[in-house]
C-alpha cells in the first residue's frame, strides 16, 4: 500500500532503449525535469537497482518487467511501453501493484504496412537470392521464377489496424486481398474474408501475418500450416516471433514446399546490438531477415514517443487511464482550481470500498466535489476531488480502507 504526493520536479522518469528524444523534450517541456535517458535496456540486478527510486518507466521491446523487478520497484507509477507490444511485462503483477500500463498501438502502423508490402515485391521477384548471388560475384539475368504482384493473391492473417493498412497498399498494386481473422471485421476496399486459416493459406500466393501473442497464437503456423499453403507461396511473419514455428519454416524452405519468407521478428533475439543472431533460417539465401525493424523509421519512433510520453503525462498530471492495457479506463476533466485537490486510490475490486469511501469522508465533513470509478475483474479506480483543506485528513482515510493497494495526492 503506497501514498505518494505530487510535485513535478521530484517525479523522476526513467526511459531506457534508446527512446526518440521528442519524448523527453515532451515531459520538460511539461515539468518533469528528473527525466533520465539510456541507449540500451538493462536486465537483471542492474534494472532492479536502478528501479528503486524511479516513478514512471518508458520501455521498448527488449526490456523484460517481470513480478520480481516490479517487486524490487517501490515507487513505480506507471510504464511506458514505447511499441504496440507490451508481452514484455507482466501486466497482470503490475495490476495487482496498481501500475498502470500504457503502449502505442497505432503510432507505427503505416510504417510497417509499407516495409510488409516492400518484402512482398522483392519476394515475387527472387530479388533476396539474386541480390546474395551478386555479392558473392555471381551473375543470372533470368526471368525465371519473377512475377508482377498484380493479379496475385494476399492472405492476410490478423486483420486489425495493420492487417487493413497493408491491405489497402496491396489493392492499389492489383492484388487481390484475402484475409481471416478471429474476430468478425469489415473489409476495407474489395478484401473478402474467409472462414479459416485453412482455406486462406490454400489461396493465397503471399501470406502475411499481422496477429497478437496469445497462447492461441503460438506455432499458429507450423508444419501443417506450411503443408496447407499453396505449392511456391511465400511467408512474411511482422507480428510477433512466437507465431512461426522456426524449424518447420526451415524444413519447408529446405524441401521447397515455400518459395521464400520474410521474417522480422523470432522466438528468440539478441538482447542488444553487439549480440550475434542466431537462427536456421540464415543459411537460406531467399529469405529476408530483418532485426525488429518493422515500425523503425524516424516517422513511426517520433510519432510513438509523442504518444506514450503524453500517456504518462496525463496519468501523472490528472490521473486518466484511457488506453492503458490492464486498468480501469477513466477519462478525468483538468483540475477544478486552486481551492480543489485530487484523489486517486486504487483497490481490489471487492465489494463496498465505495461506501467505505465515502462514509469515512463523510464522518470528517469532506464535501466532495467529482467523483469517478470504474472497474475491471481484478481493479477498482476512483478518482475524487475534495477541497484542498481537507486533503491531509482525506489521503489518511483512503490508506485505512480495506482492499486498498494505492492511494495517490495529486494537486
Amino acid at each position: 500500500m503506497q501514498k505518494f504526493s505530487f510535485d513535478k520536479r521530484r517525479i523522476k522518469f526513467l526511459l531506457l532503449e534508446g527512446i526518440h528524444s521528442g519524448a523527453s523534450a515532451l515531459l520538460e517541456k511539461d515539468g518533469y525535469t528528473a527525466v533520465r535517458s539510456l541507449p540500451k535496456s538493462l536486465t537483471g540486478e542492474a534494472l532492479k537497482s536502478v528501479l528503486k527510486d524511479v516513478h514512471f518507466l518508458g520501455i521498448r521491446s527488449r526490456t523484460n518487467v517481470t513480478e520480481e523487478v516490479l517487486a524490487a520497484a517501490p515507487r513505480l507509477t506507471a510504464i511506458g511501453c514505447f511499441c504496440i507490444g507490451t508481452n514484455q511485462v507482466d501486466l497482470g503483477a503490475a495490476a495487482r501493484r496498481g501500475i498502470p500500463v500504457f503502449n502505442a498501438p497505432y503510432s507505427n502502423t503505416r510504417s510497417v504496412a509499407e516495409l510488409v508490402v516492400g518484402e512482398v515485391i522483392m519476394l515475387l521477384r527472387g530479388i533476396p537470392a539474386k541480390n546474395a548471388l551478386v555479392h558473392r560475384g555471381g551473375w543470372t539475368k533470368s526471368a525465371e521464377g519473377s512475377v508482377e504482384v498484380r493479379g496475385k493473391t494476399l492472405g492476410i492473417v490478423g486483420y486489425g489496424h495493420i492487417g487493413t493498412q497493408v491491405g489497402i497498399l496491396a489493392e492499389h498494386l492489383g492484388m487481390r486481398v484475402l484475409y481471416h481473422d478471429i474476430v468478425g471485421r469489415l473489409p476495407l476496399g474489395n478484401a473478402r474474408p474467409v472462414p479459416s486459416l485453412h482455406a486462406l493459406l490454400a489461396e493465397s500466393d503471399v501470406v502475411t501475418l499481422h496477429v497478437p501473442e496469445t497462447p492461441r497464437t503460438k506455432n499458429l503456423i507450423g508444419r501443417a500450416q506450411f503443408a496447407a499453403m499453396k505449392p511456391g507461396a511465400h511467408l512474411l511473419n511482422a507480428a510477433r516471433g512466437t507465431v512461426v514455428d522456426i524449424e518447420a519454416l526451415a524444413d519447408a524452405l529446405d524441401k521447397g514446399r515455400i518459395a521464400g519468407a520474410a521474417i522480422d521478428v523470432f522466438p528468440v533475439e539478441p538482447t542488444g546490438n553487439d549480440e550475434e543472431f542466431q537462427s536456421p533460417l540464415r543459411r537460406f539465401d531467399n529469405v529476408i531477415l530483418t532485426p525488429h525493424i518493422g515500425g523503425s523509421t524516424v516517422e513511426a519512433q517520433a510519432n510513438i514517443g509523442l504518444e506514450v510520453a503524453e500517456k504518462l503525462v496525463r496519468y501523472s498530471d490528472n490521473g486518466t487511464t484511457v488506453t492503458a492495457v490492464n486498468f480501469p479506463e477513466v477519462a478525468l476533466p483538468e483540475h477544478a482550481g486552486p481551492d480543489k485537490c485530487r484523489l486517486l486510490h486504487i483497490h481490489r475490486n471487492v465489494p463496498g470500498v465505495l461506501a467505505q469511501i465515502n462514509e469515512r469522508f463523510s464522518r470528517h465533513g469532506i464535501n466532495i466535489s467529482a467523483q469517478y470509478l470504474q472497474t475491471n475483474e481484478h481493479l477498482g479506480y476512483c478518482v475524487m476531488d475534495v477541497d484542498v483543506t481537507a486533503s491531509k485528513v482525506a489521503i489518511d482515510e483512503l490508506q485505512t480502507v480495506p482492499g486498498t493497494i494505492r492511494a495517490r495526492l495529486l494537486y
